[in-house]
């Protein structure tokens, strides 16, 4: 099963599509969709939101996934305009996914660490190990937005097989 994981954001959209999520798991596609190339850049959230659709409906058609898990929203109290701008990426990544078809899972970011580290509070430093080993890599996937996606796709790909396995006779 192809599942593409997302970790949505504004200046950084992770991604990372996979197979195989309960044996031998393989990455197909990893990266990053750069919306912001410096820190000094000024780019209105409406102009990398154009840009992100766009993006992502390439990363469909090149990938073309059975399934794409997208990090459920969440509040840190020290960060609530975290939570705002990635509600408006997340949005245009759910109107593309409703759009095309797919399946879509979402998932807090509770389950996907406690599904790939066996906690639910891991570092991100944690999660990059994590994936480096799950996935046999030579380094941990960086920046960190591209591990995080790549857990969030092992998360749901296991979470969507262990449900199959279930519903079979």
């Amino acid at each position: 099963m192809r599942v593409l994981g997302i970790d949505p954001g504004l200046r950084l959209t992770g991604y990372g599509c996979i197979l195989n999520a309960m044996s031998r798991p393989e990455v197909v596609e990893a990266g990053v969709i750069r919306l912001i190339t410096s820190p000094t850049e000024k780019r209105s959230i409406s102009d990398r939101l154009v840009e992100l659709d766009a993006d992502f409906r390439a990363l469909l058609d090149r990938v073309s996934p059975e399934i794409v898990a997208v990090e459920g929203l969440f509040a840190h109290y020290k960060h609530p305009a975290t939570a705002i701008a990635m509600a408006h990426a997340r949005g245009v990544l759910l109107l593309a996914i409703r759009q095309r078809g797919v399946r879509l899972m979402e998932l807090k970011p509770l389950e996907v660490k406690r599904s790939v580290t066996g906690h639910g509070h891991a570092k991100k430093e944690q999660m990059q190990l994590a994936v480096q080993t799950i996935f046999r890599l030579a380094e941990p996937p960086t920046p960190h937005d591209v591990a995080d996606a790549l857990a969030i796709a092992l998360a749901a790909g296991r979470r969507a097989a262990s449900a199959h396995a279930l519903a079979s006779p």
